[in-house]
């Protein structure tokens, strides 16, 4: 049995499943987080719920993600403290249909409807139906009506959305009114995190086998931190780190997908040993496995 590294924030509701699909197979992983989200544009999203959606001329909402939720909760309690004048019944936000991506931003958007009223969704669609951009923007094409003189949509987003939704949309007639609410960034404890890490596993004598990236969007953030731990193998093996100290330890790398990899490769040159065929946690632990036997 060997350590395997997972560079993402393990699932703390349920059975995590990339945990699981490397525990079955005889890894011992372990999940760190390397993002952390921010929320941003407070004011400017507090200043859109007190207008209501008719003085914008609104016929929905697009939320993508919980982060969105959050950022919508936390700018209507905001106009409440402040005791803001109320919205009328009439121009409530319950009054426009919100347009969820999956399940758990449906749940989410479920649970806003008693801690907010006036602010919150009643009409909510999508969800389980909808789990990709395109599923979404597809779904939303056929639920408007396309006779409504104006079919534009509050469109919440973070700072690295793919233009997916905007395009099938507006290619469709739908106008969007993006509002960035959230950033991404690589997470401020990931080196105190790590050590804890390494606290948990000293006196299991366990080797470390692998190291998995899960995006290239903090690759580049963690890979320094994490070389000062392990020694990572380089596309040229004449540039690979070789500080031969007692406490680093010789790791392979794997990437959850072609795009990911590429990155790892192209940009930060190290060399990907694996690359899962599809990105899910059995093909992913699948992929390491067979390395590792062959």
């Amino acid at each position: 049995m060997s350590n395997v590294l997972l560079l993402r924030a393990a699932n703390k509701d349920s059975p995590d499943r990339y945990e699981d699909a490397f525990r079955s197979r005889g890894y011992h992983p372990i999940s760190v987080p390397v993002l952390e989200t921010i929320i941003v544009g407070r004011e400017d999203l507090a200043r859109r719920l007190s207008l209501g959606p008719e003085k914008q001329s609104l016929s929905g909402v697009i939320i993508t993600s919980q982060r969105a939720v959050e950022a919508w909760f936390e700018a209507a309690q905001a106009l409440i403290i402040a005791d803001n004048t109320p919205l009328k019944p009439e121009s409530a936000w319950w009054s426009v249909p919100f347009y969820a991506v999956g399940e758990a931003t449906s749940v989410a958007l479920r649970d806003l409807c008693e801690k907010i009223p006036l602010y919150s969704p009643r009409d909510i669609r999508g969800g389980s139906e909808t789990g990709t951009a395109e599923r979404l923007a597809g779904f939303i094409i056929k639920d408007l009506p396309s006779d409504e003189a104006s079919r534009k949509l509050l469109y919440l987003t973070g700072d690295k959305n793919r233009d997916t939704l905007p395009r099938v949309l507006e290619s469709a007639g739908v106008a969007l009114d993006p509002l960035q609410v959230y950033a991404t960034q690589g997470s401020s404890t990931f080196p105190y995190d790590l050590s804890l890490a390494f606290e948990r596993v000293k006196g299991e004598r366990l080797s470390w086998g692998w190291i998995v990236y899960f995006a290239p969007s903090v690759a580049e953030f963690v890979t320094p931190i994490l070389r000062n731990h392990f020694i990572l193998p380089a596309v040229n093996s004449s540039m690979e780190d070789r500080s031969q100290l007692s406490e680093h330890h010789h790791v392979k790398v794997a990437a959850i997908g072609p795009t990911t990899e590429a990155f790892l490769q192209q940009t930060l040159q190290l060399s990907v040993a694996v690359t899962a065929r599809n990105p899910k946690a059995d093909d992913l632990a699948d992929a390491v496995l067979q390395q590792d036997e062959a």
